[in-house]
């Protein structure tokens, strides 16, 4: 079977992270996001004949691939933990540092320069290249075996020192954290949370919340499913906290997709006591940004209260949804979308159109009236293997 899903049934825990990505949190990011010149609201594809295809009433994808002249969402994490943490060790709240403040002579002068680690198999290091050459820090990013060139290529021409590890992701996580731990100045920049190391990874949230913010005002009125991605579950935490806080009588039912190599969420739904499950070993999946085996524990926290559904994806669906997003029905806009961009969408199709899963469309009440946001958080990042998936037929 394509997918495996498990409805969840974890105990509740305090929820004492929910208010990382409350409505006024996420205001202040995608504020100190504007001061940038690079800024623009990337748009919400309104795939009206697709969703009268799958017998939704509405299907909406936010759609990265504009963001920043990045090709993904992740910039919005990065540049706004820089910020957080420069004006933390400048006495500062973020709300004083906007983008002019921040490359000005003055507070590089009062701040110094410093160094920001980072593990990533893609996105999520070319965002922290990007901001860090920008605000005239500096930049070292450390990736996984299996990362492809022209992802190592695209970091490289943001300035930073790059290298591809013999390591799987998470391991490059403790490689970065360690290197930054010898280096004067150096800080670890890490969308994944573990005890003593949460709240760079809660900036980074609050980052992803402009996103999540942006697509809430675009859809003109509350989803009521979303389908959101996830591998160490950061993105997935900051969608989901937000659209609780946002709508916090009667919040969306959230559904979310990984890849059934890095499933770590799924697990933990699976043994359904609430606890962090990890994944080890070597992740081949396309979903390169997905192949993440170790949960962030804030993100966690707040997965485990609110989402209705966990889905470990085949890659597959993925590739399903990369070519129906990628070649859509008649009079829909194109979303160009690579191999995680498409796994929020390519589950929502598999569940809508395959007999397999007429149950699991019963229990998330998926039908005609329903308004359903998904996320496509990367465009065609490698070309070339976009174009091996999606012009040629090919399996990666």
């Amino acid at each position: 079977m394509e997918l495996q899903y498990c409805i969840n049934h974890m105990p509740e825990s305090s929820d004492k992270n929910l208010p990382i990505m409350s409505v006024e949190q996420v205001q202040k990011a995608r504020t100190f996001h504007r001061s940038f010149p690079q800024y623009s609201e990337t748009p919400l594809a309104d795939l009206k004949n697709m969703s009268a295809y799958l017998g939704l009433g509405e299907v909406k994808v936010k759609d990265e691939s504009y963001r920043f002249g990045l090709n993904a969402f992740k910039v919005l994490g990065g540049s706004y933990a820089m910020g957080k943490y420069i004006a933390q060790q400048t006495g500062r709240d973020i709300s004083e540092l906007p983008y002019d403040v921040l490359t000005s002579d003055k507070l590089r002068r009062e701040f110094g320069q410093a160094t920001f680690f980072s593990a990533t198999d893609g996105n999520h290091g070319r965002g922290v290249a990007w901001a860090a050459k920008r605000l005239g820090q500096k930049a070292v990013i450390r990736m996984p075996k299996g990362t492809t060139q022209r992802r190592l290529d695209n970091i490289r021409a943001e300035g930073a020192e790059v290298t591809i590890e013999e390591l799987n992701y998470d391991d490059c996580v403790r490689m970065a954290a360690a290197e930054a731990a010898k280096t004067e100045h150096g800080v670890i920049v890490q969308d994944t949370a573990w005890e003593g190391y949460e709240d760079i990874p809660s900036w980074i949230m609050q980052g992803y919340g402009t996103m999540a913010s942006e697509a809430d005002e675009e859809f003109g009125g509350r989803p009521t499913h979303i389908f959101v991605q996830a591998g160490v579950g950061s993105l997935a935490g900051a969608v989901t906290g937000y659209f609780v806080n946002r709508y916090k009588e009667n919040p969306p039912i959230i559904t979310v997709v990984e890849t059934s190599d890095a499933a770590c969420l799924y697990k933990g739904a699976v043994a359904g006591d609430g606890k962090v499950r990890k994944v080890g070993g070597d992740m081949l999946s396309i979903m390169a940004g997905l192949n993440c085996g170790e949960p962030n524990i804030t993100s966690w926290d707040i997965l485990r209260n609110h989402v209705t559904c966990f889905i470990s994806a085949e890659d597959s669906v993925a590739r399903r949804g990369m070519r129906m997003l990628g070649c859509p029905v008649k009079g829909d806009a194109q979303v160009v979308s690579g191999e995680s961009g498409a796994a929020s969408f390519g589950a929502l199709a598999t569940i809508m159109l395959q007999e397999d899963f007429r149950q699991l469309r019963n229990q998330l009440g998926l039908n005609e009236n329903s308004k359903v946001l998904c996320f496509s958080t990367e465009g065609d990042t490698d070309p070339e293997r976009y174009k091996r998936i999606v012009w040629e037929g090919q399996d990666r």
